[in-house]
């Protein structure tokens, strides 16, 4: 991974021309983008779109140690990376269509797919989470919110009646995790000096579905997975918001309490 800055130092190394995919991220004038290739020199084709493309202010190359994926490789990461991003549905894609997947044998596929797991699992490392879905399956009718929350077995829940707020969230895989249904606000309430931070998730989830307009109010129309809870009481409240203290069980406890009762 390399700045656009620096492409030119890490062009030099022997990895960069072997057969792999890359991934170029940056922005235009509606928001983030991204584009998916591949190629058997992958550093002679991030060179061609240096000078064809002019958005793009980050390179990935992914290839392996001993140069041992062929063009047909390549070509089916390609395939299967752009599925997946359009599927995530976080980021723009500067590609046309879906490239098809090319023909491998069943051994190779498998052992592709395994490869593209990894990927999965590196990319977040890097801070790339174009890939990483952040809604959540919703419970089936014979479940109920606490199922959902097996891991914590506890659902909060923040309430902001003057603003006919009313959300519900649980923990599940050390995320918090608001459920559909969960009544927020609208808009953004918060006092921001620049158009960043919870108040530019707030838009993205407005713009994205999940959060859908009903009323004065706005509803999640589906389980949606936050980093923390602050996050996510950012989000529901419209506002910068302490989630530890905001979310409460039931009872009165707040989550802060709760943690702490856990850590003892």
């Amino acid at each position: 991974m390399a700045p656009r800055t620096r492409l030119s130092a890490a062009l030099k190394r022997p990895e960069a021309s072997y057969t792999g995919v890359y991934l170029l991220f940056g922005e235009d004038d509606h928001g983030p983008l991204a584009y998916i290739g591949e190629g058997e020199d992958i550093g002679g084709r991030i060179k061609s779109h240096d000078t064809k493309k002019d958005w793009w202010t980050t390179a990935v190359l992914v290839t392996t140690a001993g140069n041992n994926l062929n063009k047909a490789h390549a070509k089916y990461l390609e395939s299967r990376l752009v599925e997946e991003a359009r599927r995530v549905g976080k980021i723009r894609l500067d590609n046309g269509n879906t490239p098809p997947r090319s023909s491998l044998s069943e051994a190779a596929q498998a052992n592709i797919e395994s490869f593209l797991e990894y990927i999965m699992m590196v990319l977040p490392a890097l801070r790339i989470d174009s890939f990483l879905a952040q809604t959540r399956p919703q419970p089936t009718a014979a479940t109920n919110p606490t199922d959902s929350a097996a891991e914590s077995e506890a659902v909060f829940e923040l309430r902001t009646p003057k603003h006919g707020i009313d959300a519900r969230a649980v923990l599940t895989d050390g995320e918090f995790v608001v459920l559909a249904g969960s009544k927020a606000s609208p808009k953004w309430r918060g006092k921001t000096s620049q158009h960043t931070g919870y108040s530019k998730l707030h838009e993205e989830l407005t713009a994205s579905g999940v959060l859908v307009p009903e009323g004065e109010l706005s509803v999640f129309g589906e389980n949606y997975a936050f980093k923390s809870p602050s996050a996510a009481a950012a989000v529901v409240n419209g506002r910068p918001t302490n989630g530890t203290t905001e979310w409460r069980l039931p009872g009165g406890k707040t989550y802060k309490q709760w943690e702490a009762e856990k850590l003892m």
